[in-house]
């Protein structure tokens, strides 16, 4: 058991760490300083912040150095750790749920977000009147985060889509079919998807004379994606400097809400 007991609602159990922990990158003997990190503490500060949304220098005095947490959630997020857990919880959940680990088909959507003074790509989404980026995410049909890919709010769905989708076939090789909104029929991305990924793009439209809100088939999956991650409060707005940072929130996001159903079913 641990020694210390879970002070923040956002602090992992013992449950929850026994799955975290086996997916951070090791720690090994050898030259230099020896680590004196407690790395349950750090992980447990960086859900904190990404739960609470607070900044990094106002990490309450319970967690390590707020310098020596930012180094590893930064370090992660470059060297891929977090897309890395992401993707081996996705395929715990799945199995949890009696699927294959794999999935065969998903679903693509965008979100805009305001950016704040912390500067770095951006640019203006007229469609949705934000300055800002885009998180634009993949999911299964189960709603489990496959890919994210952060970008300028500037660039449209269709052309963000392609680079997305080429970064995702990287990890998740076993997709047949995908599910998407109408701004991606445009400028050719379904026949670009068939020919060069070699899977069918579906897009999802309304039926003649819809008005007002209606919920899309298949479409309300990643839809319900972005409420979960909008609980974490770190992601009401975009407050990283480098995309990479950004996704890497949303990765924390997710592995966190993974985290607690596979430890609660457990």
């Amino acid at each position: 058991m641990y020694d210390r007991e879970p002070i923040y609602t956002s602090d992992m159990s013992d449950e929850q760490w026994a799955i975290i922990d086996p997916l951070l990158p090791q720690v090994h003997a050898g030259p230099g300083r020896p680590l004196e990190l407690d790395l349950r503490q750090v992980v447990n500060a960086i859900f904190y912040v990404a739960r609470t949304g607070c900044q990094w220098e106002n990490l309450p005095s319970d967690y390590p150095n707020y310098n020596s947490v930012y180094y590893h959630y930064r370090k992660w997020c470059l060297d891929g750790t977090w897309h890395r857990i992401n993707t081996d919880l996705r395929r715990q959940e799945r199995k949890r749920q009696g699927r294959d680990p794999e999935p065969t088909a998903g679903v693509i959507d965008s979100q805009s977000v305001k950016t704040t003074e912390a500067g770095g790509e951006r640019g203006y989404d007229a469609g949705k009147k934000v300055n800002g980026r885009k998180r634009h995410i993949v999911v299964d049909t189960l709603g489990n985060l496959l890919e994210v890919l952060v970008h300028a709010a500037g660039i449209q769905d269709y052309h963000g889509a392609k680079e997305l989708l080429l970064k995702l076939v990287q990890t998740v090789g076993s997709l047949k079919k995908l599910w998407a909104d109408s701004i991606y029929k445009c400028c050719g991305l379904v026949d670009w998807v068939q020919e060069t990924l070699r899977f069918v793009l579906e897009i999802v439209e309304r039926e003649p004379g819809q008005q007002g809100f209606v919920v899309l088939p298949r479409r309300w999956v990643v839809e319900r994606t972005f409420a979960w991650l909008g609980r974490y409060r770190r992601l009401s707005k975009d407050y990283e400097r480098c995309t990479k940072s950004s996704e890497g929130m949303v990765y924390i996001a997710s592995i966190h809400t993974m985290m607690k159903r596979i430890a609660h079913a457990s």
